[in-house]
């Protein structure tokens, strides 16, 4: 038989981890370098601002890409995980063990990610992404149990509403990287799992608060439902390496 065209859920996930990649490195390398310009990269950046920079000198180009790396390209990433945390949700033989699979990894990615982005190996303040996307598998399970305990629409959605409220403050209470906002885009992306159009309308549009964001729906929009390559450590080993290579870089480096 031919493969359907379009893209896979390993080609999906490839895309994201390039974004990844290209996200966490303009926050390694060029953050770094505008850091010790005296520049600060989250502030600042409305278009005349960034037009001064550019005509400022070569600084202004650093800007210029770091903004682009991370605002616009670095944003895909995570929507995509969260839509394919769905599809896994859906398709996995063991909910069980893939909840501890990630926890497992969420775990050993922590110290990588503090050690990047606090400089230290512990930071309480800030927990990584995997968390998030755990907490939202999570919530999905429970979202599937209310589905089939509720035979009531309204009541389903009520108690489910409640669910995602509670595991988003959760999320928020931790300080789980998106927090709240993370666990949202999981459920709408699971709510209107059965109509693909409203899953990636509803599902990007909830990242309109960062608006580049919403244009994971174009890669997405090709799903062609196929897993592709098998890639089930692939992502889970990728992130803790590259966080703790870029940090390796950010600390000796530079």
């Amino acid at each position: 038989m031919r493969n359907k065209k379009g893209l896979t859920g390993s080609m999906l996930k490839i895309i994201a981890m390039i974004s990844m990649l290209i996200d966490h490195t303009a926050y390694t390398v060029l953050g770094t370098i505008l850091v010790r310009n005296g520049i600060n990269s989250v502030k600042n950046c409305s278009p005349e601002y960034m037009i001064s920079m550019i005509e400022g000198g070569s600084i202004g180009w650093v800007y210029l890409g770091y903004q682009i790396m991370r605002k616009v390209l670095g944003r895909l990433a995570f929507p995509i995980f969260c839509f394919l945390l769905v599809e896994g949700f859906e398709k996995t033989r063991s909910r069980s063990r893939y909840a501890l699979r990630m926890l497992l990894f969420a775990l050993i990615s922590e110290i990588p990610f503090d050690l990047l982005f606090s400089l230290k190996p512990i930071d309480w303040k800030s927990q990584n992404v995997i968390f998030t996307l755990l907490l939202g598998f999570l919530t999905m399970w429970g979202m599937e149990w209310i589905e089939v305990k509720s035979r009531d629409l309204e009541t389903q959605w009520g108690l489910q509403i409640l669910l995602v409220m509670a595991t988003g403050f959760l999320a928020e209470k931790i300080s789980c990287d998106y927090g709240a906002s993370g666990i949202l885009a999981i459920g709408l992306f699971f709510i209107f799992r059965k109509n693909r159009s409203l899953q990636l309308l509803l599902g990007c549009g909830s990242f309109f608060w960062e608006w580049p964001a919403c244009f994971s729906c174009i890669p997405l929009s090709f799903y062609n439902g196929e897993r592709g390559m098998k890639l089930k450590y692939v992502f889970y080993a990728f992130y803790p390496v590259h966080l703790l290579l870029l940090y390796l870089l950010r600390r000796y480096g530079f």
